[in-house]
Formats: structure tokens, sequence, C-alpha cells
């Protein structure tokens, strides 16, 4: 008797067409949009922090 399909191990792709897809996504590389996200500058904005501070001591002072 055969094992059921979701009994696998990990489901195989080795079949040619497969690895020809394979071997021309490896070779075509980074797509740009994710090249251009990678290199935008981190936000560093105290900005953020300071609001949640400002919420826990509102939050602080509501439960004192």
């Amino acid at each position: 008797m055969t094992r059921h399909i979701i009994d696998h191990a990990a489901p195989q792709a080795e079949g040619s067409r497969t690895q020809q897809f394979l071997d021309i996504d490896r070779k075509d590389g980074v797509h740009p949009a994710v090249e251009t996200l990678a290199q935008r500058p981190a936000e560093r904005g105290a900005a953020k922090v300071r609001e949640f501070l400002r919420i826990d001591r509102e939050d602080a002072k509501a439960e004192g």
C-alpha cells in the first residue's frame, strides 16, 4: 500500500521544467524593486518613540 500524499516529508519538485524555471529565475537576479527598497534609508526619527512614551505615561497616570 502506498503512503498518503500528506504522509510524505516534503514535495519533490525535481522535474526538468521546474529545474529550468529555477535556473532562469536564479540567473535573472534580484528584482529592481527589491534593490530600490534595500537602498532606502532607514527611518531613524525619534518621533515614534516619543509618541509611544507619551501614550505609556498617560496610561500609567490613568492606572495610578
